[in-house]
């Protein structure tokens, strides 16, 4: 297939993009390029693509393509906590807008990349599958279910979207985030000696690591129709449904001499669930994640000493928020994050 790839020079876009090349589809990119810097090492190969904004999107950047694999958001609880009238009208405005056009110009696929954390403050101890209440926290997980919702309006015997609910995100990318949870942990422990957590480490959190995400979208762009029509998809493993605690102490293993420290500053998080992974797998057959959370703390620590993370990178350039206001200040970007020209 033809596949539009926003995001693509995003954290996961930049893994994404090369496992779907080597599935044999023809990748074309698009992004602001707001994080196309953020680069941890070798700067990435990326597919040929356009460097526009969600919001400026024209039928012109949709015309012929087969599929659409929508990435691009402001991915950051903390950013959308503090610009929600910006997450709404990228994450969600921008987003069915480029559905609508997407659907206007024929293409049939179109797969969105939502989070379980549109499960929010779930609670107790059942495994929480696809068809469980709802209950974002956040203006991100918020604008989520908004697009879900509004893509379900939108699919008919020709529009074809998919909801794939992410798990919470870990591993090296070649652009970084360090601000996901496992990702940040092995970051503070190379740098500090400490595995700092500042909840009070009871909160369960579903990890997935980048690549098996790249897996599930690949997987799911071939697999039959009447497999993946209009439904949501948890994505992750059952493996990963770990306390952030038990992050913490998978971490403290991975970076030698590292100590766990949880302050219970913040105290305890309301964004708390374990999920059930299962119906993915029965849609696609022969699919399961590979990466468990060790695997990944080790990863990631390697490939930060290897290519030199430093405490600026760690908590300025890998930072979503912290990169944002950065070039805010620099006046780079406006208020409303479009580049200044």
């Amino acid at each position: 297939m033809r596949v539009l790839l926003t995001g693509h020079q995003g954290y996961l876009g930049t893994v994404m993009a090369p496992v779907l090349t080597a599935a044999g589809h023809e990748v074309v990119g698009l992004d602001s390029g707001l994080f196309a810097d953020c680069v941890l090492g070798p700067r990435p190969a990326d597919p040929p693509g356009r460097q526009v904004d969600l919001r400026d999107v024209t039928a012109e950047h949709v015309a012929g393509v087969d599929a659409v694999i929508h990435l691009a958001a402001l991915s950051n609880d903390p950013l959308g906590a503090l610009a929600p009238d910006l997450t709404y009208d990228i994450n969600h405005h921008a987003s069915v807008r480029l559905a609508r056009l997407a659907r206007e110009a024929g293409v049939r696929r179109f797969l969105y990349a939502s989070t379980c954390s549109v499960y929010g403050a779930a609670g107790g101890d059942d495994l929480v599958a696809e068809d469980a209440p709802l209950r974002p926290v956040t203006p991100y997980a918020e604008s989520k279910v908004r697009v879900e919702d509004d893509l379900h309006a939108l699919s008919d015997g020709d529009f074809s979207p998919v909801y794939m609910r992410n798990a919470t995100a870990f591993g090296y990318s070649p652009r970084l985030r360090a601000d996901i949870v496992l990702n940040n942990l092995v970051g503070h422990a190379l740098l500090s000696g400490e595995v700092l957590v500042l909840s009070d480490g009871t909160p369960w959190r579903p990890l997935v690591h980048a690549v098996d995400i790249a897996r599930a979208f690949a997987a799911a762009l071939s697999a039959p129709r009447e497999a993946v029509h209009d439904r949501a998809f948890n994505i992750g493993s059952e493996t990963n449904n770990v306390t952030v605690a038990e992050i913490a102490e998978q971490v403290a293993e991975a970076v030698s001499g590292a100590r766990v420290v949880i302050t219970g500053e913040t105290g305890a998080d309301p964004r708390s669930y374990r999920v059930d992974f299962s119906r993915f797998r029965a849609a696609v057959p022969g699919f399961d994640c590979e990466w468990t959370v060790k695997q990944g703390a080790l990863e990631l620590a390697d490939a930060y000493r290897k290519h030199g993370l430093t405490r600026e990178g760690f908590e300025r350039r890998f930072t979503r928020l912290a990169h944002l206001r950065a070039a805010s200040e620099a006046g780079a970007v406006d208020e409303t994050l479009r580049w200044r020209r």
